[in-house]
């Protein structure tokens, strides 16, 4: 244990090889002043009940509760913990990102990347139960993308519009793009609320970043960031409806 550490952090793996190099890279972060370690959900719950933890480093694919029923469980804290999702696999990214982790580690795990995650939970949850930091992440959900072989975890509120490209869907910032493995329906009902509108079979837009909706000669268009954007036949009067409301809406504050 580090004496000047101030974490206290949860390593949860199912084989122990793996435990055990987590757990060493954990150990040598002079941030982390008490490390637990378990090999299941069941340890891992009974090291929770004793005790408070700010950080839970945990895999996914593991007999009996997996790492994302855990994560399903750990939300309902009073004091829920930060998680940080560890595998071998990127299939659960789209899930990760909808349960509001932290960050989202590929296997084998460096020690530079661990140091990174750290980071991420220290400056995400400088109090993590607070209930102000914890609205925030449930309003503003971060997407786990990949940059140059490393996790990264994206705002959805960085998200201008999305192209679906088969089972994927290509996200558009202001200033970059990043291809995720999440189908554009997914996306369209899960961002829904957020004011993510679908305008056409490939493309889902913020609604209010639409700067036009314009008529050219093959149908409607919306103007995004200066990018044109076609629009389905289909959609075009729910657009214009929602459009109209948005603007009343904006009228009356």
């Amino acid at each position: 244990m580090n004496a000047s550490g101030f974490l206290r952090v949860l390593a949860v793996d199912d084989e122990p090889p793996a435990l055990d190099e987590l757990a060493y890279h954990l150990r040598a972060d002079p941030r982390v002043a008490r490390l637990h370690t378990a090999g299941d959900a069941t340890e891992a719950l009974r090291v929770l009940r004793d005790g408070d933890v700010d950080v839970v480093f945990l895999d996914i694919r593991m007999p009996g509760l997996d790492g994302m029923e855990l994560a399903r469980v750990l939300r309902r804290f009073a004091r829920p913990p930060a998680i940080v999702f560890v595998t071998a696999y990127d299939d659960g990214a789209v899930d990760a990102f909808d349960l509001g982790a932290t960050d989202y580690v590929r296997k084998p795990v460096r020690a530079e990347r661990l140091a990174e995650s750290l980071r991420r939970v220290i400056g995400s949850r400088v109090l993590p139960s607070h209930p102000a930091a914890l609205a925030r992440a449930e309003e503003d959900p971060t997407i786990p993308i990949e940059l140059a072989g490393t996790t990264r975890m994206l705002p959805r509120s960085a998200v201008r519009w999305v192209e679906a490209q088969g089972d994927y869907a290509r996200l558009h910032t202001a200033d970059a793009s990043h291809l995720v493995r999440v189908s554009l329906a997914t996306l369209a009902e899960r961002w829904g609320d957020a004011g993510f509108v679908r305008i056409h079979r490939s493309y889902l837009v913020q609604l209010r970043l639409i700067a036009e909706l314009r008529l050219v000669n093959s149908g409607y268009v919306v103007v995004v960031d200066g990018t044109e954007l076609p629009v389905s036949r289909r959609h075009t009067r729910e657009l214009k409806d929602k459009l109209v409301r948005a603007a009343k809406q904006d009228w009356n504050r």
